[in-house]
């Protein structure tokens, strides 16, 4: 149970006296020990757990935090995560803090050479120093030390140079620490200082730019946080948005699709389970509630216009009459209704809804052709991993008749969306064919 409630914070704070080293106002936004304690763990893990870190330096059969994940830099060719236990030969047992503190914000190693941005530093360099130092803390001693040798990247010729990542640099990153706002509530700036820092959200959710940058590093942009596309995956906008964002869901809508991954809009899929399954389902009460809070304070920006969803009930009449005239409604009808049903509202929790999905209404129908092709990881919950993980059907249905399906679900019972073609099935489904991805995990999508 996670009882540190911020009520409980705000008495502490008051009653406090002398020097006793206690989270005040001032230091809530970006002090993480508080919320470590709440959940029972150390200052250091608990920043781990927000930063995620285990999910790209980590594989599967391999020791926590050994690194040796691939992942494909664009344009560049392949990489490989680091190891970053305190083994001193092969991770980061020699590094002091002032280089760990240097290479967390602004991507420069122990030995001068640059790091690729698929290491989220522009977003690390907002941390605080304390959650800095307890992170270092916790790597460097509560983490078994992994004799596991660092794989040599598959970048060469003239694409490895890294000096071009200095210039990157001096024109992409701030590595200024947050600085909480003073016109917004303590729980506001927590949010921000995990979404924009620790939780690097925008890594994911912002758009590039023709450096391969992010284009905003925090809501001072429009462009923050509105949805990007993902190697073939579509990152969904995560502002105010009202059908393929956030604008209909409220603050409890998100804090329990962080918490449990799904909730009655939808369900974690993707790089995203891994989000759910590695982080956001450690955090306190009141870091989801911050995040929340923060979230639903960003406002649309590729709708602000548009009309609000409204369902309808027209395919469900034609499905529950075994009306297959419309094309994909029999394809949806034999292989999507046992767990979506006719009426497109799913079984909440446990299979999600496709009537009014964000995901579903999102322009780009990325992340549904590849959902389809490929399935989807598996959210764990405190029981166990769910049993109710979306299937593959990349063997069963061929291009048209899923291009079809999509079509049929995003304009049907309200949802209004562009048809997906053909030939847009056939290009994620070529770019991720296991079979052409060597031991890149397909799912991972990093």
């Amino acid at each position: 149970m996670k009882k540190l409630s911020l009520a409980l914070l705000l008495v502490s704070c008051v009653s406090a006296c002398g020097d006793s080293p206690v989270t005040t106002l001032s230091t809530f936004a970006t002090d993480s020990a508080a919320q470590a304690q709440a959940m029972g763990v150390s200052h250091g893990e608990y920043v781990a757990r927000l930063g995620n870190c285990v999910a790209c330096h980590s594989v599967p059969e391999g020791q926590p935090l050994a690194g040796g994940l691939k992942m494909a830099v664009p344009m560049l060719g392949n990489i490989y995560t680091t190891n970053i236990t305190p083994d001193p030969v092969n991770g980061i047992g020699q590094y002091s803090f002032e280089e760990f503190d240097r290479v967390m914000r602004s991507g420069v190693a122990r030995d001068g050479h640059r790091l690729y941005p698929a290491m989220p530093y522009p977003s690390y360099a907002k941390m605080s120093e304390q959650d800095m130092r307890a992170l270092f803390d916790f790597l460097m001693n509560e983490v078994e030390p992994a004799n596991t040798p660092n794989p040599p990247s598959e970048i060469t010729g003239i694409k490895s140079a890294r000096w071009p990542l200095a210039v990157w640099n001096f024109i992409t990153v701030d590595d200024d620490p947050y600085t909480p706002d003073s016109a917004q509530s303590d729980l506001w700036n927590r949010g921000a200082y995990l979404i924009q820092g620790l939780g690097h959200c925008g890594a994911c959710h912002t758009p590039r730019g023709l450096m391969m940058q992010e284009k905003a590093l925090d809501g001072d942009d429009s462009g923050y946080l509105s949805g990007a596309p993902l190697d073939h995956w579509t990152a969904s906008s995560l502002n105010g948005d009202i059908n393929s964002g956030l604008g209909r869901w409220s603050e409890d809508d998100i804090v329990e699709f962080l918490e449990s991954g799904h909730n009655r809009f939808g369900t974690a899929f993707g790089t995203m389970v891994e989000v759910i399954n590695n982080s956001t389902r450690h955090m306190s009460d009141d870091d989801l509630r911050g995040m929340a809070t923060y979230l639903k304070s960003l406002p649309a920006v590729n709708e602000r216009s548009a009309t609000p969803y409204a369902y309808d009930n027209g395919a469900t009449q034609q499905l529950v009459s075994l009306d297959f005239s419309t094309p994909g409604a029999r394809v949806y009808y034999e292989y999507c209704s046992n767990c979506h049903v006719t009426s497109g509202n799913g079984y909440y929790p446990y299979q999600p809804p496709l009537a009014g999905n964000p995901v579903v209404m999102d322009p780009d129908p990325s992340s549904l052709i590849n959902l389809t092709l490929n399935g989807s990881l598996r959210v764990v919950a405190e029981g166990g991993p769910d049993v109710n993980d979306m299937p593959y059907f990349r063997q069963l249905l061929d291009d048209q008749d899923i291009a079809d399906a999509l079509t049929f679900i995003r304009s049907s019972w309200g949802n209004k969306a562009p048809a997906v073609s053909a030939a847009q099935v056939t290009e994620i489904r070529t770019a991720t064919d296991p079979s052409r991805n060597d031991d890149i995990q397909v799912l991972r999508m990093k």
